[in-house]
């Protein structure tokens, strides 16, 4: 788990530099994946998945 947070961690951080410095690219889009990949491992993927599902449920109840 130690390693996962980690390699989250550190693919998170990547992430953000390389879009801050707007290079969006395929190395971006690697990173990203990779990102959510070990993201969907650490114990923040229960919150976020409960967070997009009460987001999804608030956003279809709005009468446009």
């Amino acid at each position: 788990m130690a390693v996962t947070v980690s390699l989250a961690l550190l693919f998170g951080l990547a992430l953000f530099g390389l879009l801050r410095h707007r290079d969006v690219g395929p190395i971006a889009a690697f990173v990203a994946v990779m990102f959510g990949f070990f993201l969907a491992s650490t114990g923040a993927a229960g919150p976020i998945s409960d967070m997009t599902g009460a987001i999804v449920d608030s956003v279809q109840h709005i009468d446009f």
